[in-house]
């Protein structure tokens, strides 16, 4: 054993460069797996695992104070099935004009649930507290807000205080987030008791909570035990659910997409690396064998040989891969409430551990073949490639008009065809990566503009201070913003929640006041008419599925007492708010008298094309000051999420496939240094033998790229229909048709990118190789 391992030093000190290539290409490909492993480990039920960090309420209940006592409540900790139980916390619903910096959920109808309670730990639903401090005297209030993906900030600036109509005035200390939602805001219990209670708030946990049935018998048994009416209304756990997973749904199939393409080309690269590392060593076995090393201590020497850097890079790798996988992982679960996603540790051990067996497997199949060579013979082999590989194709090839450096570069692949399908796959899935991230970006930006409407709404203003805001009609107001120069259209529009009958959950209706032609609802419509008069209305593909209705039949609302029956004329992507939308009018048939604040109403503008957007803004604010306008950015948190993980995915398996590229150039060198060394004695220049070497692999990358790019277009028109189904929307054909003839030649070129970027230095060493040196070494 001491032989081998002095052998098997000595070759690794004297194969610096294919020791140092192993070791880096183990350290890549090391941390793509890491990084797809955890992708695909992350995406498996992300919000069960959060939702028990957080200790999630099973079902969050609001009882009536008048009915039930506190006491009596609190005995429910006691029932069988009850595991754990919060409260009682007074609750009550406020007033929320939007005017405050972070609009308060349930700003667009203007009502907000707060909470009495005193502290964000306990038993059941523990808000992860991500900015400020709780709220612990009269006047404060805690906002359930998400943190904002990546950096866990409070936004810039002084929030405004919120400003309770005929109540306190509120101020924000604090920003805390509930998976399980269990409120929109936290006062003190003093506070509480100033706002007047409304109900009285109980969170459970059940010991049997799997199904929906479960949470119904738990909370039959709470209702059991309580007197009658006592239960005002109840919330389960799996609704929360099914809202979030379907915000992830999103970011689960590209992220997997992505995760498999990483364990693709890692393990290719790994196999090319290995295997050609071997064979290119087969002389050096040879030698090892005519010196007296058995056959076994030949394959021993050559897997410890190989196994040294492939430890040390995939530790490496590992460490890489972790630390830089969870930024990413934050960033995709962050956005939706799941807070910071931890790497399970058997993530990292499968890396180590799994990375160096990889690495033996694909050295031993090489090695075992060396195994029963001749000393003599394996010596001939490890000189150069056997004689006759891709004869009839060189010969061709000189015959052409082409340049002979160019000429024989065309050839050189087909000397190792095995070597050659390797790296092959390799650069097909690069550019299958670079063209299915391209396009998911594409399709993910298209689908922001489509939804955000930013090229149709330029911008948005809403009051800022409720008592302004009292003088304000929308009609004036639309006006005084559409007479501004620039201006060529605007609308008002105000978020009601209604309630439709066989629906238990309210519909948010977007009333919306004005001509909206041409204003960018219409891009939305995926099936149906936009509407055109106040008894049609347009709901979004999801809301229309928890219906159970479709285009063309009726539903009826009710709001206030009133009650009206509306035809469903068109049918909505959805995504951003899966809202319903119709007219103005529709809102005074439907429950004459009911109040609209003006502070709930928010203006939409289009203007001109060339007209200066703050200038703009400037021209509102100094004719109205009342008014707060801003920009339409138009790329929102779930847009730029999927456009950076898309960019760093992309060059990370880039880099990994350039990678196996280099190899394959280094390996080539190495075994035809004496062809190279001849070739330069009878004149051909460095120049040359780089052209001749760059040729080889870009004529890889020609038919990679264009096998890369059309595998990548089939991926993408399998994933993004399967991200918009996850998601619960229906997505409009443009979202899918975004590939241009410009586009695709340029990814067609990806491939010629990745191979060449991957030659060029192991070619320019290879021209550089002294003919004297080379000759007197063969």
């Amino acid at each position: 054993m001491k032989a081998v391992w002095r052998a098997a030093r000595a070759a690794v000190r004297r194969r610096r460069l294919q020791t140092v290539v192993i070791g880096l290409v183990l350290t890549f490909t090391t941390a793509t797996i890491v990084l797809a492993l955890a992708l695909l480990e992350s995406s498996v039920a992300p919000f069960d695992r959060a939702f028990e960090a957080q200790r999630g309420a099973h079902a969050v209940v609001a009882f009536d104070p008048a009915v039930v006592s506190a006491a009596e409540l609190a005995a429910t900790a006691e029932l069988p099935g009850v595991k754990a139980v919060a409260g009682p916390f007074g609750q009550t619903v406020v007033a929320t004009p939007p005017g405050n910096e972070l609009r308060v959920p349930g700003f667009g109808g203007g009502r907000a649930t707060l909470v009495g309670r005193p502290a964000p730990d306990g038993s059941v639903d523990e808000p992860d507290l991500w900015s400020g401090r709780w709220a612990t005297a009269p006047g404060e209030v805690v906002l359930n807000v998400l943190p904002p993906y990546g950096n866990g900030r409070a936004p810039e600036g002084d929030p405004r205080p919120i400003v309770v109509p005929g109540g306190p005035t509120l101020t924000i200390v604090g920003y805390a987030s509930s998976l399980s939602a269990t409120a929109d805001g936290w006062v003190s219990p003093e506070q509480m008791d100033a706002l007047a209670p409304t109900a009285t708030q109980m969170l459970y946990r059940f010991d049997d909570s799997a199904s929906q049935a479960d949470v119904d018998a738990g909370m039959a048994a709470v209702a059991g035990a309580l007197p009658g009416g006592a239960v005002l209304a109840e919330q389960s756990y799996l609704t929360v659910k099914d809202a979030v997973v379907s915000g992830t749904g999103q970011y689960m199939p590209f992220l997997v997409a992505f995760g498999l393409l990483g364990l693709a080309v890692a393990i290719l690269i790994v196999a090319n690396v290995i295997s050609g590392a071997v064979v290119s060593g087969f002389r050096h076995i040879g030698v090892l064998k005519a010196i007296g090393f058995t056959p076994r201590q030949v394959v021993a020497v050559y897997l410890v040989m190989v196994s040294v850097p492939a430890v040390a890079g995939a530790v490496v790798g590992t460490v890489i891969g972790h630390f830089g996988s969870q930024p990413l992982l934050t960033t995709a679960f962050r956005g939706v409430g799941l807070g910071e996603v931890v790497i399970n540790p058997w993530v990292d051990v499968v890396a180590v551990v799994g990375m160096p067996l990889l690495v033996l497997l694909a050295a031993l199949l090489p090695a075992l073949r060396a195994h029963r060579l001749p000393a003599a013979q394996a010596i001939s082999a490890g000189s150069a490639p056997r004689p006759g590989r891709g004869r009839r194709a060189q010969l061709w090839l000189s015959g052409t008009r082409l340049p002979r450096s160019v000429s024989l570069g065309l050839g050189l692949p087909l000397v190792r065809p095995a070597r050659t399908s390797l790296t092959m796959a390799a650069v097909v899935l690069g550019v299958m990566t670079v063209t299915f991230a391209s396009g998911l970006v594409a399709s993910v930006t298209e689908y922001a503009k489509v939804a955000d409407r930013s090229e149709a709404v330029q911008v948005y203003a809403h009051p800022v201070d409720p008592e302004a805001a009292e003088r304000m009609d929308s009609e004036s107001v639309r006006a005084t913003m559409a007479g501004l120069p620039g201006a060529a259209n605007v609308v008002a529009e105000v978020f009601i929640p209604v309630s439709a009958l066989g629906y238990a959950q309210g519909v948010d209706i977007e009333f919306i006041q004005g001509e909206t032609a041409g204003m960018g609802y219409t891009e939305q419509l995926v099936g149906g008419r936009w509407i055109e008069a106040p008894g049609e209305v347009v709901f979004s593909s999801k809301l229309l599925r928890q219906l159970g209705k479709d285009v063309g039949e009726h539903v009826t609302l009710t709001l206030n007492g009133g009650r009206k029956d509306v035809l469903i004329v068109g049918r909505m992507m959805g995504g951003v708010l899966d809202n319903a939308y119709a007219d103005w009018d529709l809102l005074a048939e439907l429950a004459p008298g009911h109040e609209v604040r003006p502070d709930w109403i928010t203006y939409q503008v289009q203007l001109d094309e060339g007209t200066d957007v703050e200038g703009y803004l400037a021209a509102v604010r100094a004719a109205e000051p009342g008014l707060r306008p801003e920009a339409n950015a138009g790329l929102g948190q779930y847009t730029v999420t999927v456009i950076s993980l898309s960019t760093t995915l992309t060059l990370v398996l880039g880099t990994v496939a350039a990678l196996g590229v280099f190899n394959t150039v280094v390996l080539n060198a190495r075994e035809r240094r004496r062809d190279l060394g001849m070739l330069k004695s009878i004149g051909m220049t460095p120049r040359q033998v780089v052209a001749m070497m760059v040729t080889s692999m870009a004529a890889l990358g020609v038919v990679g790229g264009i096998a890369g790019v059309l595998l990548g277009i089939l991926v993408h028109r399998q994933v993004v229909p399967i991200m918009g189904e996850a998601s619960q929307i229906e997505l409009p054909p443009v979202l899918l048709d975004v590939w241009r003839p410009l586009s695709l030649t340029l990814l067609s070129t990806a491939g010629v990118a990745i191979a060449v970027f991957g030659a060029y230095i192991p070619a320019r060493s290879a021209a550089r190789l002294p003919i004297a040196e080379v000759l007197h070494n063969e």
